[in-house]
């Protein structure tokens, strides 16, 4: 039987992400490169017959690439004929959504609506605390998910999370002013910041696994550890520090989902309440978002099992997340 090449699209530039990466030898005795990239469209396999060692050893599953070659069909199966292959470069203008799963709005966009939240404070030792980790972890809290599966596992997850529960701790904030909105506040956008260090993130912004320290000492504790590192630097007073800790340490609310202590401060249960509404609104639109109207989604384990039903007229996706957006 005769293998037959036939070009299907003209040669262009895209970006992918390695899935798998192997170096073969073909029956010539020459050694290429059999991938498999991905998009957020689907997955293709790959093969970059041209393999140098010295110019190609650095590919690896799990990169980011930008490529110049075309689409061909090789015995009716589709595959990617590659010309040219590097890395992702910091001034490349790719689109994430492209290639992952993303929230629905942009890192930068939403890292702003949370600064300015924190230029609101009357606190001004909060302000300087909240104000100094946004900035010295910028970079990372632009793609973080927000966990590894279980919910707002998407590039730029982290901060779609914290932003959601920020907008409806200002409306709880409206219904009991006598809640301390800056300290809850704080709270609401420090109280995951440590999954950057719990999390191993890809650059694509999705998480593959948990790191050492993630395993051995988990977020809360780690948040904890970097809000009292930075209060000492910062003059925070040391009342201040610990209502910031213990928010950190104890928004999970019971010791069997990792807290160190119990919610024993009202903006400390708020912020607890409030952690387990977003978390469980995205897993059950989540669920939803791929059921007919009738149907019932899937078994979440997270959620005591329970599978929830999609009625008529109820639409889960995040297509109308515009009401994130506020005038900070």
């Amino acid at each position: 039987m005769v293998q037959t090449t036939t070009p299907t699209t003209p040669v262009m530039d895209r970006y992918f992400i390695i899935k798998t990466a192997a170096k073969k030898v073909s029956s010539k005795g020459d050694s290429y490169l059999d991938m498999i990239f991905m998009d957020a469209e689907g997955e293709i396999p790959a093969k970059l017959w041209d393999y140098k060692p010295e110019a190609h050893d650095w590919i690896a599953g799990g990169m980011i690439v930008k490529v110049r070659g075309n689409e061909e069909l090789w015995n009716d199966k589709k595959q990617f004929r590659i010309q040219r292959i590097r890395r992702l470069a910091p001034g490349d203008d790719v689109d994430m959504r492209t290639l992952v799963p993303c929230a629905p709005f942009d890192g930068a966009e939403m890292l702003a609506q949370l600064e300015g939240i924190v230029s609101s404070f009357a606190d001004e030792a909060l302000k300087r605390l909240a104000s100094h980790l946004l900035e010295q972890n910028r970079a990372r809290l632009l793609i973080c998910p927000a966990a590894v599966k279980l919910h707002h596992a998407v590039c730029g997850g982290l901060l779609y999370h914290t932003l959601s529960i920020a907008r409806v701790a200002e409306g709880v904030c409206s219904v009991y002013p006598f809640l301390n909105r800056d300290l809850l506040m704080t709270g609401v956008i420090l109280h995951d910041i440590a999954k950057l260090d719990e999390l191993q993130v890809e650059e694509t912004g999705i998480a593959g696994g948990y790191t050492v320290q993630g395993e051995l000492i988990g977020h809360l504790v780690m948040g904890a550890m970097m809000v009292r590192d930075a209060a000492k630097e910062l003059d925070v007073p040391e009342e201040t520090a610990i209502l910031v800790e213990h928010m950190l340490i104890s928004h999970h609310g019971i010791p069997e989902y990792g807290c160190a202590v119990r919610p024993m401060v009202l903006e400390a249960e708020v912020l607890s309440m409030l952690d387990n509404l977003d978390a469980a609104v995205n897993q059950i639109t989540t669920s939803l978002a791929t059921v007919e109207p009738g149907g019932f989604g899937q078994k979440l384990w997270s959620l005591d099992q329970r599978k929830f039903y999609r009625p008529a007229g109820f639409e889960p996706s995040e297509k109308n997340a515009d009401v994130l957006r506020s005038e900070h």
